[in-house]
Parts: structure tokens; sequence; C-alpha cells
């Protein structure tokens, strides 16, 4: 049996890790793998990310109550096994999007997700890297997350990406003032002034 990880710093970051490797440490800090590669979370999201990310969630669980489908919130793990194998030491990708929804509950067991959810919010941090934004882009591309947003909270605005013909069609840069829809959910509407505003809601 090998060493235990109970450091962040006893973590090689040139090394790939598997999801097992990543099940069986005990450290405090988040992080996620992308490639096998290491990504250390960013700290404590902020007041702004985290009123955005609750009344995004709310919308998306009043919206959904009775549906078949989930919303879930970060820490939620999401792995993205290969087709051929989704053993835990042939997962090379997982991740803790701010928001997730899941529609196909043979995808969910008591460790999260194993699989592409339907939709993907992620709110950006300060520390939010555009390697790493690069590589989830990717991911997520992928593995055919049929939605995958992009929250900008400094700037108030949402950037969407749908999947089509297996290719990611961006909307247009949306911001206070504008509702969006989506099409995953047709029926889902969502005015980003009830997102952005400073008052609670």
């Amino acid at each position: 049996m090998g060493t235990v990880i109970k450091n962040f710093k006893q973590l090689d970051l040139d090394k790939i890790y598997t999801y097992a490797d990543y099940y069986s440490w005990k450290i405090k800090e988040r992080v996620e793998l992308i490639k096998g590669k290491i990504f250390k979370m960013s700290p404590a999201p902020n007041l702004s990310h985290q009123r955005i990310s609750r009344r995004v969630s709310k919308a998306f669980y009043n919206f959904l109550d009775s549906k078949r489908c989930e919303a879930f919130v970060a820490p939620f793990d999401v792995r993205f096994p290969k087709r051929e194998s989704k053993e835990d030491d042939k997962i090379y990708d997982v991740v803790q999007p701010d928001i997730c929804v899941v529609c196909d509950a043979k995808k969910l067991d008591a460790r999260g997700c194993k699989g592409a959810p339907d939709l993907i919010v992620e709110i950006l941090s300060p520390g939010n890297s555009s390697k790493e934004l690069k590589y989830k882009y990717d991911l997520y591309l992928e593995h055919k997350v049929k939605e995958y947003w992009i929250i900008y909270p400094e700037e108030q605005t949402l950037f969407i990406y749908t999947l089509s013909k297996g290719k990611y069609i961006p909307s247009k840069l949306f911001t206070i003032g504008d509702e969006i829809t989506s099409t995953v959910f047709p029926d889902f509407k969502l005015n980003l002034n009830t997102i952005f505003t400073e008052n609670e809601q």
C-alpha cells in the first residue's frame, strides 16, 4: 500500500494521476484532474460568486422540481471516463463544476456523477487561468456536454456554448437586462437582472 497523501505539497504536479489516486487523497485543498494533471482550485469563492451560484442553482432547482433532471452544486465530483474503460484507475478527468444538471440517473452514484452532465455552469473567479478554461472547454466538448455556461461576475456577463454536430456554437455575450433560455431546457428562462443585482434575492 502506498503512502497516504495528506498534504498538497506531497503531490507531484508533473505526474499523471487517476481518479483512484484522487479519491484516496486526504488533503484539505480542493483540486481537479484534467488529463491526469492537477489543477488546484481557487480559494473559497467570494461574496459575488456565492450569490450568483445560489441564484442560478435556485432557478434550476425551481424549474426542475418534479422533473427527471437534477441540479447539483460544488463540491460535487464529475468524472469523465473514457468510453472503453470506466474503472477508477482508468479515469483521468474529474472536475467540480459550480453547477451541473444531470438528466440520466444511471450516471449518478454515491461519489457524484460518472459521465457527462447535460449542462454545466462555471462561475469564474480571479484565480481561474486561461489554460484551465481552455482545458475545460476541450474536456466538455470531447465528452459532449450539451450546454456549457461561463459566467463572469466582475463584468456581469454570461456566455453559452451549445453543442451542435460535434462542435460548440457560441452565443452572443449576455449581460444585465437580457433574459436567457436553454436549448437543453427550452422552457427555462433566466433574467440576468436577478442574477447580478447586489441586493439579496
